[in-house]
């Protein structure tokens, strides 16, 4: 049965109390606007409210934006308790919806669910494909379903942990490999991280060249179109379309956005990590990156020394305005990791998908002041100069917990659909967190609520 929200302030409502994503999904959160429906996915934890029960499921909450209810739906019970686990959305033009979800590299597995006509509370029956005639075994990890061309791909982490397509020429109902976007001998843990966007034309993407923990990343930029990677200037990557047969090229092929070790301001970057990537009808590219501000080398005779602590991050917005080069610019700091073991991650910057001038930012330092606060605060940024100056306001103000992770969900252009969530996080697979949306009309302000 459908519940009301429960209200956190005069605009802010909690429609799941045990919940939190990963960042390299998408879309994480979808709108239908013919039925004002928001589906959300996440993962509820043992540590958040009926988590005995709970733990583990890969969840959607279905949100009726008109009347203010919303409905929690399992598509899979006590799955993995692990934020990497969140479903991938899709709305067909039948209006049937698709989740795609995997678990964190512990098997081969792509799940999906379709759901009945325009009803994402009602769903068919659980399908897989497996990858481990490609992976050897070695797990597959992440969902993103994007449509180019007629064909809608699913990209995962999967064969060498590169970034890996399926393919589906039947909305959903059925995948096959298609191969890897690129590939590079396997440095630390994985891969390049990647983030895409697509467009009516092509896929756009940025990526990494491997974890940051491992690595001293650049970002790259480079988009799929005809079924072959391109450049950021359009020249093409591969000399063939892109197929399950060729062999994939690496990403430092593609153009970089950010070179490691660049200085912006008063910092010089390192170990660079994808956070955003939208692009805008005139063609316009944006894309938010995190890197550290205060790197220094590791010691090669004390092994765990890339494993401390890294105390300042600091947040990039990085643009591409048509037939121009990038440009990149300060967005702010973005604190010490979120997580002792994760020292690379943050609470994320992410644009809205309607406008690449507008950011939303989770950071404890204050970007209109640079006071530190308490806790991780959701910021409103704009700019009219392409980035080179931010005017800020603040969506979320004197937190009592860490307010992490923003989404503007795509679907209704009309509509600001706001969502992140909020609580206490202690690694990937604990938090004890819900999930909070904020709903306006476009042109209404985002400042915070009482």
């Amino acid at each position: 049965m459908p519940v009301r929200f429960e209200r956190k302030g005069k605009l802010d409502y909690v429609i799941n109390d045990n919940g939190a994503w990963c960042w390299f999904q998408d879309e994480r959160a979808l709108v239908d606007p013919e039925t004002q429906a928001l589906v959300v996915g996440s993962i509820a934890a043992a540590e958040g409210p009926d988590g005995e029960r709970r733990a583990g499921n890969v969840e959607l909450t279905v949100v009726d934006l008109a009347s203010c209810t919303a409905r929690v739906v399992v598509l899979h019970d006590a799955f993995e308790v692990d934020d990497h686990d969140v479903p991938a959305l899709w709305r067909r033009e039948d209006g049937r919806w698709l989740a795609a979800y995997t678990k964190h590299k512990t098997d081969d597995l792509l799940r999906w669910r379709i759901s009945e006509p325009n009803d994402p509370t009602a769903w068919g029956p659980e399908r897989t494909f497996d990858w481990s005639a490609y992976t050897e075994h070695r797990g597959v990890t992440y969902a993103n379903l994007h449509e180019l061309e007629g064909r809608l791909y699913c990209f995962s982490r999967a064969v060498n942990d590169d970034p890996c397509a399926l393919v589906s020429d039947d909305d959903g109902e059925s995948w096959a490999y298609a191969g890897k976007l690129f590939t590079r001998p396997k440095v630390g843990y994985v891969n390049g991280y990647t983030r895409y966007a697509a467009g009516e034309d092509r896929i756009d993407l940025i990526t990494t060249d491997h974890h940051p923990r491992d690595y001293d990343n650049s970002i790259y930029h480079g988009y799929l179109a005809g079924g072959i990677l391109h450049r950021s200037d359009a020249s093409p990557v591969q000399a063939r379309p892109f197929d399950a047969a060729g062999d994939a090229p690496s990403q430092v092929e593609l153009t970089t956005v950010l070179n490691a070790g660049e200085r912006l301001g008063e910092v010089a970057l390192t170990h660079a990590w994808t956070s955003d990537i939208r692009r805008a009808p005139d063609g316009t590219i944006a894309a938010t990156i995190t890197a550290r501000g205060d790197d220094r080398p590791a010691d090669p005779e004390d092994e765990f020394s890339r494993l401390r602590p890294v105390l300042d991050h600091r947040f990039v917005y990085a643009r591409q305005d048509p037939g121009r080069g990038w440009t990149r610019h300060s967005l702010g700091k973005a604190g010490a990791g979120l997580l002792p073991h994760e020292q690379d991650y943050t609470g994320l910057a992410v644009i809205d998908p309607y406008d690449v001038n507008s950011v939303y930012m989770s950071t404890p330092f204050d970007p209109r002041s640079g006071a530190e606060t308490p806790h991780h605060e959701i910021y409103a940024g704009t700019t009219a100069d392409g980035g080179a100056s931010w005017t800020w306001v603040a969506v979320t103000q004197d937190s009592e917990v860490d307010n992490l992770r923003p989404i503007v969900a795509p679907g209704d252009p009309s509509r600001v659909a706001l969502l992140w969530f909020r609580g206490e996080m202690t690694a990937s697979q604990h938090f004890r967190c819900e999930i909070v949306l904020r709903d306006t009309a476009r042109s209404s302000s985002m400042g915070a609520g009482a």
